[in-house]
């Protein structure tokens, strides 16, 4: 049986995202601990089981008239993290109080997980670097030991992420069953200095290797790259309906300077975003932070490539720079929805209507992830308010068409020793082999799909844990 009004609410959410006009202003919120506290739950339990966080997932979707949901914003699953010993992480209910989101612990420089000698072992081989000699820095599990627990904790890790996507799988076909809502994003994606910055040199060792040795930063960048377009590819919405969630952390002024943007982070950011677009993946740009002295750079992509979503940023002024080009997603500040009244929450989303959303291409968001710091109250009034001040009497809903978007481009992405997607080639382990006698195809279709698992798993304990 058709869902009506499920597909009514994709239809909506894929229009505005293709910067057009559907019949109503769409609303998409990124609830994370928010839905804890809606469902009477801690930070605790809901970032230590998912299975928790999933249905408090449930019971917003059921309860506020959205558009479309991330199935669990509370990304960081505690029990991923505690078997596999990740260190960069506080746990509510552990190093941290139960009532507070998970945190990031910041290495110092000197304990950062990549030393600013190992750049040329990184660029060699990122996936053999990255289980060598990374994993056993994050890990006080595996801590580069041949033991019983350190074998047990790489085992236990891989089986909980493959558990964990599995049934993140089984609950995008439960939101769709039971509260006929959408998934918001599909896929993962950062940029190559980002992650540099975040789980490799750390923010004090970068900004220190962009004044020493930029170009082993910029080669760093560009190997990179094609494995980050892979798995975003990889983790993306096979029905390219779904734009995949990119996000931006590091890369603006003032945490670097104009330059190295322009040298270093967009060179190596644009083509990623090209690639995707050229087979058919949107992605959103979800600009945490103040990234308005980008937002120039940001024209320069294809129309529609991307959704622009506002954080810090001048929302007026990113409507008037790209909004021709892009749909625009957020904006309405956090801080009003914890603090501030009802009528304060009423007036800025009408000012964002009237100012922003007016002909269309635009998404109902807070700035940035809903934390269990928002009222409740203030929740429902964004979402009554633009349900019943959104609606657009020219607007219609859309069906998406695959074909749209993809175009010819140059693969700017740079050739590697081993092709993205692979951690040992079946050309080196064919060697091993001194005798085949029946179908190699075979063999070697089976050993890539396998090897691609391992590959899948440290680049998305890199980018998603």
């Amino acid at each position: 049986m058709e869902n009506k009004i499920y597909n009514k609410r994709l239809n909506r959410y894929i229009t505005a995202m293709k910067n057009e006009m559907p019949d109503c202003v769409p609303i998409r919120p990124f609830v994370a601990e928010f839905t804890a506290k809606y469902a009477g739950l801690t930070c605790q339990e809901v970032t230590h089981d998912y299975r928790k966080a999933f249905d408090a997932v449930i019971k917003c979707g059921k309860d506020f008239d959205w558009d479309a949901l991330v199935p669990n914003m509370v990304y960081v699953w505690t029990g991923l993290t505690q078997a596999l010993g990740l260190k960069y992480y506080a746990t509510p209910g552990i190093e941290i109080s139960s009532d507070v989101g998970f945190q990031y612990i910041e290495p110092s420089e000197e304990n950062a997980y990549m030393k600013p000698d190992e750049y040329d072992r990184l660029i060699d081989n990122p996936t053999e670097f990255l289980y060598n000699v990374w994993l056993p820095r994050i890990s006080s599990e595996i801590n580069g030991k041949n033991s019983y627990r350190a074998k047990v904790s790489l085992v236990k890790g891989a089986m909980a992420m493959l558990q964990y996507f599995n049934d993140l799988g089984i609950q995008v076909k439960r939101m769709k069953e039971e509260i006929n809502m959408p998934s918001a994003i599909c896929g993962i994606l950062k940029a190559p200095l980002d992650i540099i910055a975040d789980k490799l040199r750390g923010y004090i060792g970068l900004v220190m290797d962009l004044h020493t040795q930029p170009d082993k930063v910029l080669k760093a960048c560009e190997i990179l790259a094609p494995h980050l377009t892979k798995i975003a590819m990889m983790t993306a919405d096979p029905e390219k309906k779904l734009p995949i969630g990119f996000w931006m952390h590091r890369g603006c002024v003032p945490f670097i300077n104009m330059e190295h943007f322009k040298l270093i982070y967009w060179p190596t950011l644009k083509p990623i975003i090209e690639e995707l677009w050229k087979n058919g993946y949107q992605t959103l740009f979800y600009a945490e932070g103040n990234w308005d002295a980008h937002l120039d750079s940001f024209a320069e992509l294809p129309e529609k490539s991307i959704i622009y979503h506002v954080d810090r940023g001048d929302i007026f002024k990113v409507h008037k720079k790209l909004g021709n080009k892009f749909c625009i997603s957020g904006g309405l500040p956090n801080t009003l929805l914890c603090v501030g009244t009802e009528k304060e929450v009423k007036n800025y989303c009408k000012k964002i209507i009237d100012n922003v959303a007016k002909d269309g291409g635009y998404i109902m968001d807070a700035s940035a992830i809903i934390q269990n710091d928002a009222k409740i109250e203030n929740i429902k009034v964004m979402t009554e308010f633009t349900r019943e001040y959104g609606i657009y009497s020219q607007g219609h809903n859309r069906k998406f068409d695959e074909k749209e978007g993809i175009l010819e481009s140059e693969n700017k992405l740079k050739n590697l020793k081993i092709k993205p997607g692979v951690c040992i080639p079946w050309e080196e382990k064919k060697k091993e082999i001194t005798d085949i006698k029946g179908d190699e195809n075979l063999i070697k279709r089976i050993w890539e799909e396998i090897d691609t698992l391992g590959y899948i798993f440290i680049w998305q304990i890199l980018l998603s844990f």
